[in-house]
């Protein structure tokens, strides 16, 4: 890095604060040479390489997964805010391991094992788009193969209308 005045390559940090906003740290620095002082701010480089079906890397775009499962969510119980929090957990959890490329396969894996969890509709809404089914039968094992834990919710809602 230089000074962006006189483009002297030495300074001294002159104050460090962290800036929870954005999760960086904030740096007043004071140039050696010309004594002017600026800003910077240091943040981690979390960048995540996508391996698409044709090959290709596209990076990480967490916006692209919160609109395909807002798609998916559409007309359910699943807030836009819950989609954005399971955005945020499947990109944590694979930061937390370490995971640099990931397959567009094993990234739709993961998110398909967070929704299910959330909503049984938008989960088959989901695997309908991104298992790409060719026909109903594959539907129809999609639908079966749905874990006990999935359909939890579905089911309490189901038995707290019968009663009423």
């Amino acid at each position: 890095m230089k000074c962006p005045f006189c483009h002297h390559d030495e300074f001294k940090v002159t104050d460090s604060r962290n800036h929870e906003e954005t999760n960086s740290i904030r740096r007043r620095r004071e140039c050696c040479q010309c004594m002017r002082r600026f800003t910077t701010f240091e943040t981690i480089d979390l960048s995540l390489q996508v391996k698409k079906r044709d090959g290709t890397y596209e990076d990480f775009q967490t916006e692209k997964m919160i609109h395909g499962l807002d798609a998916a969510c559409r007309h359910t119980s699943v807030s836009h805010e819950q989609v954005c929090e399971l955005a945020s957990k499947v990109k944590a959890d694979l930061m937390s391991k370490g995971i640099r490329e990931i397959t567009s396969r094993d990234l739709g894996d993961l998110v398909i094992q967070y929704l299910q969890k959330l909503d049984v509709v938008a989960y088959i809404r989901f695997a309908c788009v991104y298992k790409r089914f060719k026909n109903i039968r594959e539907l129809q094992e999609a639908i079966q193969n749905i874990t006990p834990i999935g359909l939890s919710n579905e089911t309490e809602e189901i038995h707290a209308a019968e009663e009423k």
